[in-house]
């Protein structure tokens, strides 16, 4: 059995009878099709594995649920709020931002259903409004026990290179691996995200993961958003962030835990 079945079949068990939705459930349109064509150990098969793919249904704007653009309540003392803080770390000229709930937007239900699972301080979901279109930006950091677990026991992150083909799918659109001077290793990559029918249609992205020395690992997306009813606008140009800001901003220390 693949690692990357083996995992789906893993989370639909554990998440069998739960009353609520997992927010890392965020691009489990996608996910399917990148499941079967990319290890894992990925930043996305590692972002999706661990949000509960499995049985995510088609998105339907349900009569009986209107959707509702859902944005996450924001500190009442001024610029303290976590979408003020991750904008106060962007390079000028992206876009407004607003902290969301993907899970909430895609499958129309309200926030408090939603099981949030964050470690990193700015873990979140933040849409980025720009001309008149809507991309994202997504952070999570994983824990090296959630990592491990994910990774079944296999090559460690910080010897997996990412950037070389496998045999099973075409090598990673300008995938750049570096092992930085403290040993941290940081890879970007760009992703088309054209992977067939499915809903939602997710536009092109920039994913990056940076893996840490005790295994832990920050995973982010910025990605141009997505189609389907309910999308909160049309798809950015592109990127939110491009390739080397993505770089930058994955080795800022306001993304990981304290210790």
């Amino acid at each position: 059995m693949s690692d990357d079945v083996k995992y789906l079949l893993e989370r639909a068990a554990a998440d069998a009878g739960r009353p609520v939705l997992s927010a890392e459930a965020v691009y489990a349109g996608a996910a399917r099709v990148r499941f079967r064509r990319r290890a894992a150990v990925s930043c996305a098969a590692l972002a999706v594995v661990a949000a509960g793919a499995v049985g995510i249904p088609r998105l339907h704007q349900d009569p009986a649920s209107p959707l509702e653009r859902v944005s996450v309540a924001a500190s009442a003392t001024s610029g303290t709020d976590r979408a003020s803080r991750v904008t106060a770390l962007l390079p000028s000229g992206v876009g407004r931002l607003e902290e969301v709930s993907l899970v909430s937007i895609i499958k129309h239900v309200k926030p408090d259903t939603v099981d949030q699972h964050r470690i990193g301080p700015l873990d979140g979901d933040y849409a980025v409004h720009e001309d008149g279109g809507v991309g994202y930006l997504t952070f999570q950091v994983r824990s090296a026990k959630e990592v491990a677990a994910k990774s079944g026991g296999g090559v460690p992150l910080t010897e997996l290179d990412l950037c070389k083909a496998d045999g099973k799918e075409p090598k990673r659109a300008d995938c750049v691996r570096e092992v930085l001077q403290d040993g941290r290793v940081l890879t970007t990559w760009s992703d088309a995200m054209d992977y067939g029918d499915g809903t939602p249609q997710w536009g092109p992205e920039i994913d990056g993961q940076l893996v840490l020395k005790d295994g832990s690992a920050l995973l982010l997306r910025s990605s141009t958003g997505f189609k389907a009813k309910g999308a909160q606008g049309p798809l950015l140009e592109s990127p939110p962030l491009n390739s080397a800001q993505v770089r930058e901003l994955m080795q800022r220390p306001e993304l990981m835990p304290t210790k």
